[in-house]
């Protein structure tokens, strides 16, 4: 199983960004996929999570409102929409699914 994370990058304040996971190796359509992230000195953290169904969706209570995590089952791809961000959004995002973790792409909001 491998998930590739790709999308992140520097941002301003209140700006937006989408972050990918690319996934490969399993039943996509059956899978839930997770988004976490970890900030220097800090644990990693639920962000958000999707499930085969994309009806159903979690979120962490500090992403509420502003991140939507949806899939494209077709393009076995999860994604990340994450709008006005904040610098405490700042860290490293992760995918993952079923204890596979993919290798992270970095989120920096700048004030």
């Amino acid at each position: 199983v491998q998930l590739q994370a790709s999308g992140g990058g520097l941002v301003q304040v209140g700006g937006s960004l989408r972050l990918s996971c690319a996934v490969s190796g399993l039943t996509f359509g059956n899978s839930a996929i997770a988004w976490f992230r970890q900030a220097p000195g800090k644990e990693r953290e639920f962000v958000a999570q999707i499930g085969w169904s994309s009806s159903v969706t979690n979120y962490a209570d500090s992403v509420k409102g502003r991140f939507t995590i949806s899939r494209d089952n077709a393009k076995n791809t999860v994604y990340l929409q994450m709008n006005s961000l904040k610098p405490e959004d700042t860290a490293v995002y992760y995918c993952a699914t079923s204890n596979f973790w993919g290798q992270g792409t970095q989120v920096t909001v700048s004030s």
